[in-house]
């Protein structure tokens, strides 16, 4: 089995003002402090000896190319991208930055934040605006009924809430 996999299509390129920040915050903490540690790490390894079977280097070494690679996608991530830090004049609409509280069948409510795919959190209950649950929810209203097509089968929600925080 050989190493292709076709193109992905790219992510929307929208984010909150908050998800923005946490992702230059991350390059900071990428370019300005670990990368200079690691190499630091790399020329004490290097100045060990023998390369081709000090652990130390060549682990340092694979620890370097992996920041350097998250670095450049971030740098070219967050050029491009949009950020969204105003609320929506008809605020009964769902929109991107939404906070959404839908109900199901048996009652139980779920509450869910639509954000830009680079900051989707399932344990913050965030979601990306490109799954399938958020592109099912933007545009209605309130107690507007969706309808989710799921791998277990059909599920039917009930919109009862929507609300959107200030930045």
């Amino acid at each position: 089995m050989g190493r292709y996999r076709p193109p992905q299509k790219p992510g929307s390129k929208y984010i909150t003002a908050e998800g923005y920040q946490h992702l230059a915050q991350e390059l900071d903490y990428l370019w300005f402090e670990l990368r200079p540690e690691v190499t630091k790490a790399v020329s004490a390894a290097a100045a060990e000896g023998d390369r081709s079977e000090n652990a130390e280097y060549i682990y340092r070494k694979k620890q370097l190319r992996e920041i350097d690679s998250r670095v450049r996608f971030l740098r070219k991530r967050l050029e491009n991208m949009k950020v969204v830090s105003s609320i929506p004049d008809d605020q009964n609409k769902i929109f991107f930055g939404a906070w959404v509280t839908v109900e199901d069948e048996e009652g139980k409510a779920q509450r869910y934040r639509i954000v830009g795919p680079d900051e989707f959190d399932r344990e913050e209950e965030y979601i990306s605006m490109d799954s399938p649950v958020a592109q099912a929810l933007l545009g209605k209203k309130l107690d507007d009924d969706v309808s989710l097509i799921l791998p277990k089968g059909k599920k039917e929600l009930i919109i009862i809430d929507i609300e959107y925080s200030a930045t």
